[in-house]
């Protein structure tokens, strides 16, 4: 009797070492601590006035306007991607974006794109209601949302600051200065490619973005 309860519990020591979640959400618990970062390092990936250093994929548009990367709906009205030439796997990027219609949209990292589809984790962009600032991977689904109160932070129809840190396994989100997620996945260390910015069909999508920088780390 005591062999097989000391059995039984070595058994469950070993279930429960290798049982390990992937993902944590917003746990208070959890000391992910973000990395402080000298912004005096920062690049721009755009420059104001062309697409220099991205690659269009799929048929909605992209294009300049007043000093403003512009994204919408094109002729087959499904996923469209933009995405950097350089491949990067430890950095901090922030962006401002301004949704100008109700679209959905993201930032992928270590994406690769291939035609209209885009492997790698989405940080999502969308209205209140559609997980803002929450973390899906190519084929795998939601691995982290935000509680639905952060909504609050999302400004409609103005400007709205997206920060992204990637580093090893961990990607934390923020939106406005609200940390929304943080995501730890093995499979990140193990990746790199480049930074694509989404637009989605099946809306009529128009997204405005600027000051996007990145540090890498």
């Amino acid at each position: 009797m005591k062999n097989s309860l000391l059995i039984g519990i070595t058994l469950a020591f070993v279930v429960s070492c290798k049982s390990t979640p992937t993902n944590v959400t917003d746990d208070p618990s959890v000391a992910y601590s973000p990395i402080v970062v000298d912004q005096s390092k920062a690049i721009s990936l755009f420059n104001g006035k062309d697409l220099s250093g991205w690659k269009i994929h799929g048929t909605e548009q992209w294009y300049v306007e007043d000093g403003l990367l512009v994204c919408e709906n094109g002729v087959d009205n499904t996923f469209g991607y933009l995405t950097t030439s350089k491949h990067y796997k430890d950095f901090e990027l922030t962006l401002e974006y301004k949704q100008e219609k109700r679209g959905n949209s993201g930032i992928f990292v270590h994406s690769i794109v291939e035609g209209n589809k885009a492997t790698g984790w989405q940080v999502e962009i969308a209205p209140p209601g559609h997980n803002t600032g929450g973390i899906n991977a190519y084929k795998r689904g939601w691995l982290a949302k935000p509680n639905s109160a952060k909504d609050a932070v999302i400004k409609m129809g103005e400007w709205n600051k997206m920060k992204v840190q990637v580093k090893g396994g961990l990607i934390i989100s923020w939106l406005n200065g609200t940390q929304m997620v943080t995501v730890n996945d093995s499979e990140i260390s193990q990746s790199e490619g480049g930074i694509s910015l989404q637009i989605h069909g099946e809306n009529k999508t128009k997204i405005k973005w600027r000051n996007i920088r990145l540090v890498e780390l």
